[in-house]
């Protein structure tokens, strides 16, 4: 890892820190537009636009412990890439931190949730303890995308044939019959916007945190996908889709979302396709996810 410019108030070495955040500067196997690589320095530079207060939970990020390790040093090797996601966020874990990862392409989240599975599960148990909350405007299950089986078109898919079935999304407009298949046979439990829309956010995360306790999920990785965003709210994202959720939505879904939540990863932003709009909404994102975390 090397160190660039760091996340805005994150000033406690690593040792003190309760949150920790890394960079995955990867978009190997983006399919329309490429660039996500670019996306954790644009949201690090952007974190600077906000004041320190939040006045939503009465509290000030400079008085949390927060640490910024850097991007990883990677390479193209998607393979390489998920290794030093998963060491990297097991690390954290173990120390009883709370890892934020800035991607990057949504593939890295595979590595997050093994993560948790390698340093949390409780190994006497014959069934994962650890679940995913996936907001995405795609299902994400295919079996393999342009003969690639890591893919960020089928992480969704690799996250529950390999790691866990306690995965559910919310924001969903997109995916192939094939895909919608898959989830009624195996039993995901998806939101479409629409329903977040008719029924509103609050209701369909009570739903997907019932449906996930309920299936023994005890530690939950929350993944942001930036593309869930309509693209009024979030123009510069990999693969976007109309009829999306507004940022009020996405905002109510973390500070909903935040006192079960063990890890967090916002993916998909790409910084060349608008004027920084996007990278400002996912480090504003970022720091809503601390601050609600914080009040827990």
């Amino acid at each position: 890892m090397f160190r660039q410019r760091v996340f805005a108030d994150a000033t406690s070495g690593y040792k003190d820190a309760d949150f920790v955040i890394f960079g995955v500067p990867f978009d190997a196997t983006s399919s329309f537009r490429h660039g996500s690589s670019e996306a954790p320095d644009a949201m690090r530079k952007a974190s600077y636009n906000f004041e320190t207060y939040n006045d939503f939970f009465d509290l000030d990020l400079t008085d949390l412990n927060i640490h910024d390790l850097g991007d990883l040093d990677l390479d193209t090797h998607t393979d390489e890439m998920l290794r030093m996601v998963c060491d990297v966020t097991a690390m954290i874990l173990r120390d009883h931190k709370i890892p934020i990862a800035l991607g990057g392409e949504h593939t890295l989240t595979y590595g997050c949730v093994r993560a948790f599975i390698e340093a949390l599960d409780d190994p006497d148990r014959s069934d994962p303890d650890s679940g995913i909350l996936i907001l995405d405007a795609h299902l994400d299950l295919r079996d393999e995308y342009l003969g690639v089986k890591q893919s960020h078109a089928c992480v969704s898919r690799n996250i529950v044939d390999d790691l866990t079935d306690k995965c559910v999304l919310i924001g969903v407009r997109s995916g192939s019959a094939e895909e919608y298949a898959y989830a009624r046979e195996v039993g995901i439990l998806w939101h479409s916007a629409d329903e977040v829309n008719d029924a509103g956010m609050e209701s369909v995360i009570r739903e997907s945190l019932d449906t996930l306790f309920d299936r023994g999920c005890t530690q939950i990785h929350l993944s942001i996908d930036a593309d869930v965003l309509d693209p009024a709210y979030a123009p510069g994202v990999g693969n976007p889709e109309p009829f999306g959720l507004s940022s009020r939505d996405v905002r109510a879904a973390i500070r909903l979302a935040a006192p079960y939540v063990c890890g967090f990863d916002i993916v998909e932003v790409n910084p060349g396709y608008d004027h920084g709009e996007s990278a400002m909404l996912g480090a504003r994102l970022v720091r809503e996810f601390i601050a609600a975390k914080s009040v827990c």
